[in-house]
């Protein structure tokens, strides 16, 4: 099994172009001695490449595309349409965006261009076309990178057009359309389609998170994402018709709300994504990101961008600890990664990211620690090779992740302002990266049934189709795990009449009547059968019993004795119903549906340290990495196999320093038969 590259990429956003000639051949020499191997060039060159509306010179790209060809580097070719060259909004003032107050921007920063402007849609297909022509038969160009981190929104005239008519195609009729939205609230009802316009301030928007209508609202998320995407398909396509077969990308942001990235990956040919924690961000986080971009294609990924120590965007910027990077970029390669990627790989000069880490810091020397670590890193994954390439991630659990429910959960207007989406994904995602219990991160319509246990918290919108996967999931043995504020709405954000939780009440066993919600100064308290006590807070359902065995109680006010959590049997299959936020009470349920649906985690001895395990070719390379604050004993079962870092084998006792890796290949046991 091979990955969509020959040998892991290691390099990152380099911009020569910044920089006199005469800067380059040194920048050469001390990429050589990293062991960098990569470049993503081209990334905000519009400007340079295209000066006026009628010219273009491609000559320092040439030169730049030729320095990298001659040192064998894989070139990751972006196409420079992230940031508008100031020709074009000076001649048409119409291609900048108009943002969410209603206000048309000038030329400046960049995600500026409208994506439904006719000019900037023809500008930019015409300059993929050109450099896929010029560069698309260069063996060294190993990835075309469209664009930079898609993002933003646009509330224009031209996206009001286009978004009415992408609800006629969705709706096919104005009566389907108020139906949907529920006008008749407010009297809201519309009977011509030019009487619809935007859901931004001017219009139904409360602040900048919440609407008045959260039917237009989460229609008008889709839209932009449908639309921005389209700008992804119109410069992949125009590179197609010169280069067939090179793997096409877009950077994209892990968690970021505003686009569908399970959508997305549909088209791409493979996930990239840039990776930027901040100072506290835990490790279970960061984690989950890499497993949601993994599990976008289920794929091998690249990492685009990570920075080599300092970031510049965050409150506080503080450095890398020493081994920090290596270890965080191991976690990466672990959890999917193909590649080890950076921004940038010579720190600019000036404008908003000249404090932004980067291998070759503003000293202009190899005689820095960031230098030392990238080296050292380089180096590692020199002698690593292509063991690992296209080697795939296995996983018994599946936790659902879902876009729209994203944005839906985070539009309603209560029951409470603390309710976030990313949140409750990740409470429940740190039981199993705590025990090393693998999972995939799937969208609603994945197959279930690859799945011993599935994870749905605050399944809030349960769409057409959902319903029934679900069922028989669990109906043919699957252990279901869902939450409070799930099954509530349906795709337009209308809610399921008859009882929560609308369409999975017969599956979890269980009707809602009512949802309290506490504020950070109160709790309560659920008992389970056995005496044990845990807190809970946030939110509280108040449900009856309709066929579910009763786990816990709460415990305090006037819905003290009712029921917390439940147990549902369906078919041949278990559904877990947990109607409250809790803490270590979430632990000792969760431990009892995984006991139910046997799953095991990726090693056993490995408390306190990441495991991860990827396979490929009758192997298994298992990435143990110690992200604690003392030494841990390397996992027993360890013992006598090679660390391939290292080439030594591993001893019974060995121990992992904070922020020391071992990767370990053991040859699985069908392929020693």
């Amino acid at each position: 099994m091979e990955g969509k590259f020959k040998r892991i990429l290691y390099g990152g956003d380099y911009n020569p172009n910044q920089w006199p000639r005469e800067i380059w051949d040194e920048d050469m020499r001390i990429f050589r001695d990293a062991r960098i191997n990569s470049a993503t060039v081209n990334v905000f060159s519009w400007a340079r490449l295209q000066p006026s509306e009628e010219t273009y010179d491609f000559e320092q790209l040439d030169d730049i595309v030729d320095m990298l060809s001659r040192e064998d580097y894989d070139i990751v070719l972006a196409t420079s349409t992230a940031s508008l060259p100031a020709w074009m909004v000076k001649n048409y003032p119409e291609v900048a965006r108009t943002d969410y107050e209603g206000r048309q921007h000038k030329f400046g920063q960049r995600h500026n261009a409208c994506p439904n402007s006719p000019i900037y849609r023809k500008y930019a297909e015409a300059l993929a076309s050109r450099l896929a022509e010029r560069y698309g038969s260069n063996p060294h160009v190993t990835c075309w990178h469209v664009n930079n981190e898609y993002g933003g929104e646009c509330y224009c005239e031209h996206c009001e057009k286009a978004f009415r008519v992408w609800l006629r195609k969705k709706y096919g009729t104005l009566e389907a359309l108020n139906a949907a939205w529920n006008m008749e609230f407010w009297g809201h009802t519309v009977y011509d389609w030019d009487e619809i316009v935007l859901p931004n301030a001017l219009s139904e928007g409360i602040g900048t998170g919440k609407t008045a209508f959260a039917g237009i609202s989460i229609d008008y998320r889709r839209f932009m994402s449908d639309s921005i995407l389209a700008n992804f398909t119109m410069e992949r396509d125009a590179i197609r018709r010169y280069d067939k077969e090179t793997p096409i990308t877009t950077n994209l942001m892990g968690t970021y709300k505003g686009l569908d990235y399970f959508k997305w990956a549909k088209e791409m040919d493979i996930v990239s994504w840039d990776n930027y924690p901040r100072y506290d961000t835990p490790w279970s986080y960061t984690a989950l990101r890499n497993d949601l971009m993994r599990g976008l294609k289920d794929a091998p990924f690249m990492l685009m961008e990570q920075t080599p120590s300092q970031q510049n965007w965050q409150q506080y910027n503080s450095l890398k600890r020493p081994g920090q990077m290596r270890a965080q970029s191991y976690q990466t390669l672990a959890r999917g990664a193909d590649t080890i990627q950076f921004f940038q790989l010579r720190r600019s000069k000036g404008a908003c990211e000249k404090f932004h880490g980067a291998v070759i810091a503003h000293a202009g020397t190899e005689d820095t620690r960031v230098f030392r670590e990238v080296k050292q890193l380089g180096t590692e994954l020199e002698k690593l090779g292509n063991a690992t390439l296209g080697a795939v991630n296995e996983a018994e659990v599946g936790i659902v992740f879902d876009w729209d429910n994203y944005w839906a959960l985070e539009y309603t207007s209560g029951p409470s302002e603390d309710l976030t989406y990313v949140d409750q994904i990740q409470q429940y995602y740190q039981f199993f990266y705590d025990r090393n219990i693998a999972v995939h991160m799937i969208p609603c319509d994945a197959d279930f049934g690859r799945y011993k246990m599935v994870v749905a918290p605050v399944l809030y919108m349960v769409k057409e189709g959902v319903k029934e996967a679900l069922e028989k999931y669990v109906e043919q043995g699957g252990v279901l795990v869902t939450t409070y504020m799930s099954g509530i709405v349906d795709q337009s954000d209308n809610v399921y009449l008859g009882g929560y939780p609308g369409p999975l009440r017969t599956l979890a066993g269980v009707w809602v009547e009512e949802i309290d919600a506490l504020s950070p100064k109160q709790s309560n308290e659920v008992i389970f059968q056995d005496g044990t006590k845990a807190s809970c807070g946030l939110l509280c359902e108040l449900m009856h019993l309709e066929g579910a065995e009763c786990l816990a109680r709460y415990g305090q006010d006037f819905y003290r004795d009712m029921p917390a959590v439940t147990k549902n049997r369906y078919g041949d299959g278990t559904t877990y119903y947990i109607g409250t936020r809790m803490e270590e009470g979430l632990e000792k349920i969760l431990e009892s549906a995984v006991s139910d649906a046997q799953v095991k985690p990726v090693l056993e001895g490995t408390d306190g340290l990441e495991a991860v395990c990827r396979k490929k070719d009758g192997c298994s390379f298992y990435f143990v990495i110690n992200f604690q604050d003392k030494a841990l004993p390397v996992p027993p079962a360890l013992a006598g196999h090679m660390d391939m870092l290292t080439g030594e084998t591993v001893k019974a006792g060995d121990m992992l320093a904070k922020y020391d890796v071992r990767i370990v290949r053991v040859e699985d046991s069908a392929s020693q038969e």
